[in-house]
């Protein structure tokens, strides 16, 4: 199947003009009439688009084409004449070298006075070049062309007729080849624009556009070096050459452009020293070249006039600057991972909101004067080498919402000034040498404090019960301390504790009841605790992870333990437990040993004959007790059988015995053939059966029902009564689903029908399950999925993902990850759940966002500040899923986030093919280095800034230029 022949490129509908064209605008002033010719042509442009459309009505009552809203006119003479027609995200659509597209260009050639032509957003994929671009000649006037985000293809037209332009946007399109001498004739341009697109070769010599303000080539496949006469545009204001391929050293002759506000060099391989020249360049405010290969010390001087620099991920060494952080224009410095040493300037600029410099070796002391920066809201110091204490002066930073001092070497105890920053959220002090207990002081960050990681310290003393107090907190994470006593009660309390971590302390007593929400994980390992295993651990229901290893719980395994479906660990090992252990589904790793008198259920089954020999009295007693129950059981349905099937011959028949009422069955779908194969009858028979159940995820549960006709559908159920489903109304949930049921795409899993009780819903789709990309990708070990599969299954989710954030009203995932993308085959994706995001409000959980959207590991970092699914959220899932199968490894790994560690290992060169997965990297060449290629793209998309992140149709063209 060709590349244009997928889903994700087939056309928009075209809609509807009559609200864009035909109404008044208030706007424009001109009252003169056009001439007759170009009356006509208005007429005829406005003809031609009805005719390749003929649904599409449009209302010409107003015979002035000036007065329509998306035209401009202006005077001369005796009449007026069109300067400008903005067709941009009307839906239009023209096939490539399609006789409608040839008469609507044709006609636009035809309106020699315009200036101004913007056909943006729309489903553009061909221009017919013999009637535009080649015989163009009267549209000499023409200043600005936007054709950006369309889907033209092909080698970029020349665009010598059009010598008068100065902007031109040719963005989010899908040309490819080199840019040469197409656009030599262009002396008066002034802004170019040709980023995301797949673009390759050297960058394109713009010698003759002296006057060019603007210049953005990102996000295309430019290779080669900076050319060294980019100096002589001296004009520039903007230069834009991030995620490209361009390597080599960067020319100080950069800094001649005495113009420029920014310069953006970011994830390219450029090597060398950061030029000294930039610091000459007073008009400078932004400059980016994170990602990259640079070496050496950073320049001083270079922050002078600078307000956001990002030198973060490259090889730059020596120590920071003593001016470098002290200009009082400085907002924004992020250097790191890089290799800098040396103490932290003192010199800091008031004005700073974002400081980041983890990931490198400075030493010293945190210095003092960072009490001073109230308008510091992120502050990451973590992975250095930092020995001071934490200095009493941090709560001057009343701003602060992330605080990051982890992998250091700070020592003293935790300074009480840390309960005055009001504003914090996450607060991460692990790994360090902290000592004391924790002061009440901290407690006072009840409102917004959502992580608390005090982890792999020498913090000592009892763990407070006014801990509960931090009522937001959704992590805790304890482990590794000297805290001793028993966990205190009041933890139950913490409805929005999702992650709990106390094990490696010196913890005893018995286990208290946990918090009703634990989802990531519950860990109490290597203490002191003792007792049977509580049975209120069983309301952990959305559990992912118990460990309760290296303690002294004594007693049998409660079977309740082998019903919790959402657990994948179970760590039960070096304990006191006895009798036999219940069996466990093959979902879940369980370790269990250590414990002395323990006998596993199949070691049961191997000793059961030695057991008859020693005890045969008991052995009788109990089968003849199993015989005269299942003889009881015999009558019991014998009796309820001859009941119900009286109830067949003399009533209608019931939806199954449950008492759950059928409010609402609904088709969503216009296929035939599934309207006439499923039965709604089958809904409540096949969702009360546990042995139906094909699939759990955090907010469904999937069921496999065959049809009286023998075809198979799975069925969705979601738990109505959750208070986090904001769909009070029947309705309002009907209305969704349908505009859900409306969606095409093969990559997206799409609800047919539904049917609604009182307390649930029932989703069905086509039954395609073969398991998950999580199943294929760690569950099976035997068969290592391959590079292809692996290559397929991304491009399969990003033309989902891409579908579903180009829809009229982009659908947004809440929960995207390998475990709710389901397998038609090793080969073919589709993406689950796509309707949580229309019924769930994150606002009725108790916690942050992070509570309720995603799977731990895919959550991106904004989601612990915010209450809103966002696309680059989505973008950041997308690229965990992305490094999941690039790496092998799961989202999650001994508590350390994948992407987290994909970034620490990707600022130098060398560890780069370390990240990748060694049983497909090896294979050949070509696959490595197609890896390799996609490795940067995964990476952009899991970077911590949203801003940075492409968008999905830009991550799906990077994805299929791959090479």
């Amino acid at each position: 199947m060709g590349r244009y022949d997928d889903p994700f490129f087939l056309p928009l509908l075209f809609l509807s003009f009559s609200s864009w064209l035909s109404l008044h605008s208030s706007a424009d002033t001109s009252t003169s009439q056009l001439s007759q010719t170009q009356t006509l042509i208005m007429g005829n442009l406005s003809r031609s688009l009805q005719s390749s459309l003929p649904n599409v009505k449009w209302n010409t009552s107003d015979p002035n084409p000036c007065r329509w809203i998306r035209v401009k006119c202006s005077s001369s003479g005796n009449s007026s004449v069109v300067k400008s027609l903005d067709l941009s995200g009307v839906g239009l659509y023209t096939a490539p070298n399609s006789s409608s597209a040839a008469g609507f260009f044709g006609l636009l050639c035809r309106l020699d006075s315009l200036e101004s032509l913007d056909l943006s957003a729309n489903s553009l994929i061909g221009i017919p070049g013999i009637f535009f671009f080649s015989n163009c000649s009267v549209l000499h006037g023409l200043k600005s062309l936007n054709l950006s985000s369309n889907m033209l293809y092909g080698a970029l037209p020349n665009f010598s007729n059009f010598s008068s332009l100065e902007t031109l946007d040719l963005s989010y399109n899908n040309f490819s080849g080199t840019v040469d001498s197409q656009l030599d004739g262009l002396a008066r341009l002034k802004s170019l624009n040709l980023s995301a697109n797949d673009f390759a070769g050297e960058m394109p010599a713009l010698g003759k556009s002296q006057g060019l303000e603007e210049l953005v080539l990102s996000a295309n496949s430019f290779f080669g070096q900076i050319p060294s006469d980019i100096g002589g545009h001296q004009n520039l204001t903007l230069l834009d050459l991030s995620q490209n391929d361009l390597s080599g050293v960067t020319s100080d002759a950069i800094g001649n452009l005495s113009k420029l506000e920014t310069l953006l060099l970011s994830s390219n391989s450029l090597g060398g020293l950061i030029p000294r020249s930039l610091s000459n360049i007073t008009s400078l405010s932004r400059f980016a070249a994170n990602q990259n290969f640079f070496i050496g010390s950073i320049p001083s001087g270079i922050t002078e006039y600078v307000r956001v620099l990002d030198l973060s991920y490259n090889n730059l060494s020596g120590e920071i600057p003593a001016d470098l952080l002290s200009s009082p224009n400085l907002v924004s410095v992020d250097l790191s991972y890089n290799k800098l040493q040396g103490p932290i300037p003192r010199n800091l600029s008031q004005n700073l909101y974002r400081l980041r410099l983890g990931g490198n070796s400075l030493d010293g002391t945190i210095p003092e004067t960072i009490g001073n920066l109230s308008n510091l809201t992120y502050l990451e110091l973590n992975d250095n080498n930092l020995e001071s204490q934490i200095n009493p002066q941090i709560g001057g930073c009343k701003n602060l919402t992330l605080l990051n001092l982890a992998s250091n070497r700070l020592h003293g105890e935790l300074p009480k000034e840390l309960g005055s920053l009001q504003k914090l959220v996450v607060l991460k002090l692990q790994k360090n040498n902290l000592s004391g207990g924790i002061p009440d002081k901290l407690f006072e960050l009840h409102v917004n404090l959502s992580v608390l990681d005090l982890s792999l310290n020498s913090l000592t003393g009892v763990i407070p019960s006014a801990i509960s107090r931090l009522e937001s907190l959704s992590n805790l994470i304890l482990e590794g301390n000297y805290f001793n006593g028993s966990i205190p009660d009041t933890l139950g309390n913490m409805s929005s504790l999702i992650e709990l971590r106390l094990g490696g302390n010196r913890l005893s007593g018995t286990v208290p009841t946990m918090p009703a929400n634990l989802r990531i994980a519950l860990n109490l390992s290597h203490n002191l605790l003792g007792g049977s295993i509580p049975p209120s651990l069983g309301a952990l229901t959305e559990l992912e992870v118990l460990d309760l290893s290296d303690n002294g719980f004594t007693g049998e395994i409660p079977t309740f333990l082998a019903g919790m479906r959402s657990l994948t660990l179970l760590n039960l090992s070096n304990n006191n437990l006895s009798g036999i252990s219940p069996a466990f589904g093959n979902y879940v790793t369980v370790i269990t040993s250590g414990n002395k008198y323990l006998i596993n259920s199949t070691e049961s089954q191997n000793t059961s004959g030695s057991r008859k020999k020693r005890s045969p009295v008991v052995i009788i007693v109990v089968v003849i007790s199993m015989v005269a129950l299942l003889i009881l059981a015999a009558v019991v349905v014998l009796l309820i059988s001859s009941k119900r099937f009286y109830r067949v011959e003399d009533e209608s028949p019931q939806l199954g015995e449950s008492n759950l009422q059928i409010v609402n069955g609904c088709f969503v779908t216009a296929n035939s053939i599934h309207r006439s194969s499923i039965d709604f009858s089958k809904t409540m028979e096949v969702t009360s059966n546990p042995r139906k159940i094909i699939l759990k995820t955090r907010f469904s549960t999937y069921y496999k029902a065959v049809m009286p006709n023998g075809v198979s559908y799975s069925i969705k159920k979601l738990n109505w009564t959750d208070k986090i489903f904001q769909m009070g109304s029947h309705e309002r949930f009907r209305q969704e689903l349908e505009v859900l049921g409306k969606l095409s795409n093969s990559n997206v899993m799409v609800p047919l029908a539904y049917v609604l009780t009182e307390d649930s819903a029932y989703l069905f789709y086509e039954h395609v399950h073969r398991g998950t990309v999580f199943d294929f990708l760690h569950k099976n070990l035997v068969n290592v999925l391959d590079w292809p599969s692996r290559y397929c299954i991304m491009l399969g989710v990003a033309q989902g993902l891409t579908f579903l954030h180009g829809c009229t009203q982009p659908v947004l995932l809440l929960d995207l990850s390998t475990k709710t993308i389901h397998m038609k085959s090793p080969k073919e994706p589709q993406i689950g759940d796509i309707e949580l995001c229309k019924v769930i409000d994150p606002s009725k959980s108790t916690g942050s966002l992070s509570t309720v959207a995603g799977s731990v590991g895919y959550i991106p970092p904004e989601y612990a500040y915010t209450m809103t699914v966002t696309m680059p959220g989505n973008v950041y899932s997308f690229g965990v899923i992305v490094l999941e199968l690039l790496t092998g490894k799961p989202a999650v790994s001994n508590g350390l986030e994948l992407a987290k560690w994909a970034l620490s290992h990707s600022a130098r060169s060398s560890e780069r093919e370390q990240i990748l997965d060694p049983k497909i990297a090896k294979t050949s060449l070509t696959v490595r280095s197609q890896m390799l290629s996609i490795l940067k793209v995964a990476l952009a998309c899991v970077s911590a800034s949203p801003e940075a992140r492409p968008k999905m149709r830009n991550a799906l063209r990077l994805l299929f230029n791959a090479k």
